[in-house]
């Protein structure tokens, strides 16, 4: 694969270098912070190789790549100066969970791979533990120990990088601040048990190692008062002055004020966590194996982040991340395994088995968006499964020891001094695996005969729900009746020219006034876009219609549609095939106006009734073999 040409076709399509304000990444995924994101081609970025699938969610929009991210990501940063975009832009608005749920993202995933290598340094050891390999008394477990431990007890020095990243302030001086925090000589103060205060204002001292909240809040603040020193101190002294004010203020802020305060809401947060797990033990890693491919796909995963790592650096263990995931994983993995041995279709096989064992193994993006989610029911399959191993993973007290991605691969953070819990840990991941795979088995999942069926789109420059050539006809004129209730109006006023030029083929549209759309003729479904707005339909005399409600709708992302019949399913004239929010899509600023385009239509005469308006199942058209080729009447 060209890396450096999937960057910048994925950079263009996102607005350009001047509409991004930062881009980080994950395992599989890149996670760009852009200032306008109405001006993004989300569907031209999905179409491109190598890229699995597009999430706009927590703030971010996020392009799915898979095992290949780091490659695409570093193509995309050599056109990206360092240079703070803060100021080029104003971004636009966002809901404040989103914005919360951002902030977590933004800040802790350039963080994951410190975390990531210190949790397997943190299993490596206790696999040399319980081998005899090495003794926990020796230098070298010393060592190695302290090494693992560091990137949790200088987590704030870390977190204060991808904060300021997200604030768009100076990250070195942020993560100075978090190095106050963190200073030996808070530690003395805290030794003396006396009452320390800072111009006459009593500070309350606390053990910042670990923490999160606190300095993710001062990073925040601390943005306000660069831009306050930026604005006020003169450009003759602003080299050495706007740091010392940025220092002065935000330092003794974050002493006395937001540390103690960010303190107090981790040990509440805490608090609550730990009494749910005394009342009800299976319910956090219930919901977490249940609901983590949907907290996935909304960007909303990172919540409980801070939580997780919060208690893996007070009690060197965690219940609210690690046991749920690793439900959730193994189960994404068995469904998407059990896809990959059932279906017929060669190029899903080879995802199902490539995304499957990487499901297995702890990353499952590339399962759910490339495999599970297009299929609906194998996904449904593995959050029952999750669910159910996540009830086990909670009643068992099953505890993760390190941050890493919870998996076979990450089993060995499930090591401790409680030999059981290895035990709980296999157990769990044998019951997802067993109950999603025979799930999956039998609720099945409508299996694609080739390709281009679940990625087709019909739009402007779009492919066909059809194929290359019409079927032979032995018949003298079908009638259609009419899919919708409108008002009837020809293609060439439609505000398409796809449409309105018969580029694609000839019919009629119509301006809905209810929103629902049925068959006009007995067949089957070829096509079913997942935005939902669009289907194709093959008569049993061959013809193949193309009903396209709105235009642009494609943009909604299936967002006021429901559809009411599946791919490959048969239908007769009248059955229901799509309902829409008419209202809604018109509030969106989008136009209903809806084509009925019969495709290859050179080899049709096709004749307009001549109607005004239409309600459903009245007559509209009637198509008829043409012996010209080029013969249209409308």
């Amino acid at each position: 694969m060209d890396y450096q040409h999937l960057g910048k076709q994925i950079l263009e399509l996102v607005g350009g270098k001047d509409n991004v304000n930062s881009l980080t990444h994950c395992a599989t995924r890149l996670r760009f912070d852009l200032f306008d994101k109405s001006i993004v081609d989300s569907d031209a970025i999905t179409k491109l190789t190598g890229v699995i699938s597009v999430v706009d969610s927590g703030g971010q929009f996020q392009v799915v790549i898979g095992n290949e991210v780091q490659q695409v990501y570093q193509a995309i940063s050599q056109h990206l100066s360092n240079k703070d975009r803060g100021t080029l832009k104003a971004k636009k608005k966002e809901g404040i969970f989103s914005y919360i749920i951002s902030i977590i993202s933004t800040s802790f995933t350039p963080v994951i791979p410190a975390l990531t290598g210190a949790g397997m340094i943190k299993a490596l050891l206790a696999i040399c533990k319980l081998m005899g390999v090495l003794s926990p008394d020796s230098h070298t477990y010393y060592l190695l120990d302290m090494l693992a431990d560091a990137a949790f007890f200088f987590m704030p020095i870390l977190l204060a990088y991808g904060a300021a990243s997200k604030f768009a302030c100076n990250p070195i001086l942020a993560m100075t601040i978090a190095g106050a925090l963190l200073h030996p000589n808070l530690g003395k103060l805290m030794a003396l048990s006396q009452d320390v205060t800072f111009i006459g204002i009593p500070v309350k001292l606390a053990d910042y190692a670990g923490s999160v909240l606190p300095i993710i809040i001062t990073v925040w603040a601390m943005s306000y008062i660069e831009k306050f020193a930026e604005k006020f101190t003169p450009s003759m002294v602003k080299f050495f002055i706007k740091p010392m004010l940025i220092l002065l203020i935000a330092g003794p802020l974050a002493l006395v004020v937001i540390g103690p305060f960010g303190i107090l809401l981790n040990d509440l947060v805490a608090q609550g966590a730990g009494y749910i797990n005394r009342k009800a033990s299976w319910l956090i890693p219930m919901l977490m194996g249940g609901l983590q491919p949907f907290l996935i796909i909304t960007g909303t995963a990172w919540a409980m982040t801070p939580i997780a790592t919060g208690q893996l650096n007070r009690n060197g263990s965690e219940m609210i991340n690690g046991p749920g995931m690793l439900a959730s994983n193994i189960a994404q993995g068995a469904a998407t395994l059990c896809v990959a041995i059932k279906t017929k279709n060669k190029n899903l096989k080879q995802l199902g088995y490539s995304s499957g064992f990487t499901a297995l193994l702890g990353i499952t993006e590339p399962s759910l968006y490339g495999v599970t989610l297009k299929l609906k029911r194998p996904l449904i399959a593995s959050m029952i499964g999750g669910g159910v191993a996540g009830i086990y993973a909670g009643m068992s007290g099953l505890l993760r020891y390190a941050f890493v991605s919870p998996g076979l691969a990450g089993l060995p953070a499930f090591i401790g001094d409680n030999p059981m819990n290895i035990v709980h840990a296999l157990v769990t991941c044998f019951i997802a695996l067993v109950v999603t795979f025979i799930l999956t088995w039998f609720m099945g999942f409508d299996d694609p005969l080739d390709e281009n069926d679940s990625a087709t789109t019909i739009d402007a420059g779009e492919n066909l729900p059809s194929s290359n050539s019409p079927v032979a006809l032995d018949f003298s004129g079908v009638t259609l009746s009419s899919p919708l209730t409108g008002k009837v109006i020809p293609l060439s006023e439609v505000k398409d020219d796809v449409f309105s030029q018969n580029l694609i083929g000839d019919g009629i549209a119509i301006e809905p006034s209810q929103g629902k759309v049925v068959a006009p003729i007995s067949g089957e479904v070829i096509s079913l876009l997942e935005s939902k707005h669009a289907i194709g339909i093959k008569s049993d005399q061959g013809i193949e219609i193309l009903i396209h409600v709105g235009l642009d709708t494609v943009k909604l992302g299936g967002q006021f549609f429901t559809n009411k019949v599946v791919q490959g399913q048969r239908i007769n004239v009248g059955d229901e095939l799509i309902e829409f929010d008419l209202e809604a899509i018109d509030k969106a600023g989008y136009m209903s106006t809806t084509p009925v385009i019969i495709l290859h239509s050179d080899s049709y005469i096709v004749e307009n009734l001549k109607k005004t308006m239409v309600t459903i199942g009245e007559d509209l058209l009637i198509v008829k073999k043409s012996n010209q080729g080029n013969n249209h009447d409308l």
